[in-house]
């Protein structure tokens, strides 16, 4: 997938998979980009994304985890789509509005057809999220 790139506001630089609409318009947006210390996607925590006990929504931290390991692992991924086959998170705290929330990881293995990454979802810094998945590769028919 092409990604497009952030023209202003908090995220300038950063890009986005806009033709992705749920991650993109209703549970993000979702940004990402690579820095000096690797892969790494963010966004910033608003009303929207708050459960009633006003923590950010399990469900939301793992969609985010879910963009965050094609962020990760989308490199050699280009013309190419992904899907997720294998997922597992486990929920270290809450997160709260107004916090930047970011995903780091790690590639752990990249073949032709399957690719394996973990990571660390924080918000502002503290650990609230650990993930793990699996990427399976949909080649272009010939």
């Amino acid at each position: 997938m092409v990604t497009t790139e952030v023209t202003e506001g908090e995220f300038k630089g950063w890009h986005t998979w806009p033709e992705e609409p749920f991650e993109y318009d209703t549970a993000g947006p979702f940004y990402m980009r690579t820095d000096e210390k690797g892969p790494v996607a963010a966004f910033r925590a608003q009303r929207k994304h708050m459960n009633a006990g006003g923590v950010v929504h399990g469900g939301c931290l793992m969609t985010f985890a879910d963009y965050a390991l094609f962020a990760i692992g989308h490199q050699g991924m280009e013309g190419v789509y992904g899907l997720t086959v294998a997922f597992t998170a486990e929920f270290l705290d809450g997160a709260r509005e107004g916090e930047l929330i970011e995903a780091r990881g790690d590639l752990l293995r990249q073949g032709r057809s399957i690719t394996f990454v973990r990571g660390i979802v924080t918000a502002d810094g503290r650990p609230v999220l650990n993930f793990s998945g699996t990427i399976k590769v949909k080649r272009p028919k010939a």
